[in-house]
């Protein structure tokens, strides 16, 4: 008598999908037959960041290009400082350098930041880049009570909405809890979140047995290398950085066309010395045929269109 074989056990389902697209991308069929869809975001976060004015118990300590450490209990004067070169000066020159060229973006708006520069809001309303949730607070929500990140989200939309005039539909915590995405769903009224590093072509979630745009973000591309750590130390940096990427995803585009998300700071990135490699940089793109610079929101409507959620 033959020996009876156990069953294989089958392994339980695995909560990360490490697969993505695979090895053959979907062709997003970007407007006018693009090779590459670039999609600038500005974030727009003084204001909303950690500090005893706003009931934190310690200073902001992040993303500074001082380099100087949260201070608890007590205020941060040159943190303060440089946060806000950001929403004083350097936004201001980082809107010119867009409306130069007629470009518009993303602005990846801290609804408390915002609320406190309303001119600096009408001016991005006015020039028609869409204004995105970037959550109530420029905080880690990481360890957030869900009740509490439940009542910030809905204060951010209705934040938000007061001084755009419209409802966000675009979404980027920066530093999401796990409980983000599954609250942005239960709100409802969002077409997509940004709070992914996984890919570079949108994709679709399921959350809460509902269908979930996700429009991949960039630590990358990003002028937050300005920071303390100095992989950035000069606009030839940020250029040739840039300029690398979008060669690379410009000739891969040829044949698969590609997405590149570019990420800036004001208070980063506004800086003179600094902002010269971003105008050098969106001049170069400027010069290429088959590139449909656009936002979130561009993006997501039309891939809703050509790649909509299965089953619909």
């Amino acid at each position: 008598m033959m020996p009876v074989k156990a069953r294989k056990k089958q392994p339980a389902p695995y909560a990360r999908d490490l697969v993505g697209y695979g090895r053959r991308l979907p062709d997003p069929k970007w407007p006018g037959g693009a090779r590459l869809a670039l999609q600038i975001s500005l974030n727009y976060e003084c204001g909303g960041e950690m500090n005893l004015l706003h009931g934190d118990k310690v200073s902001e300590g992040m993303l500074t290009d001082i380099g100087f450490p949260a201070v608890k209990g007590m205020r941060s004067p040159l943190v303060e400082s440089s946060f806000e070169y950001g929403s004083r000066r350097g936004v201001w020159r980082i809107l010119k350098i867009f409306e130069e060229r007629k470009i518009v973006i993303g602005v990846l708006a801290v609804a408390t930041a915002l609320d406190k520069n309303r001119e600096v809001a009408a001016a991005m309303v006015e020039a028609g880049h869409e204004i995105v949730s970037h959550h109530y607070r420029w905080i880690d929500y990481q360890h957030v009570p869900l009740a509490v990140e439940r009542r910030h989200i809905k204060l951010a939309v209705e934040t938000l909405t007061e001084i755009a005039g419209t409802r966000p539909v675009g979404w980027m915590t920066g530093r999401p809890s796990p409980n983000t995405r599954k609250l942005l769903v239960e709100e409802g009224g969002f077409l997509y979140d940004r709070d992914a590093l996984n890919d570079e072509l949108p994709y679709w979630v399921e959350v809460a047995g509902r269908h979930h745009l996700v429009i991949p973000y960039s630590y990358e591309t990003n002028d937050n290398r300005f920071d303390g750590n100095v992989a950035f130390a000069t606009s030839d940096d940020f250029f040739t950085y840039m300029k690398d990427t979008f060669d690379v995803l410009y000739r891969e585009g040829a044949s698969e066309p590609r997405m590149m998300s570019l990420a800036l700071h004001d208070r980063l990135i506004g800086r003179p010395g600094r902002a010269a490699g971003l105008a050098r940089f969106l001049d170069y793109v400027l010069e290429h045929d088959g590139v449909w610079i656009c936002r979130g929101v561009d993006i997501a409507r039309h891939w809703m269109k050509h790649h909509p959620a299965p089953g619909q």
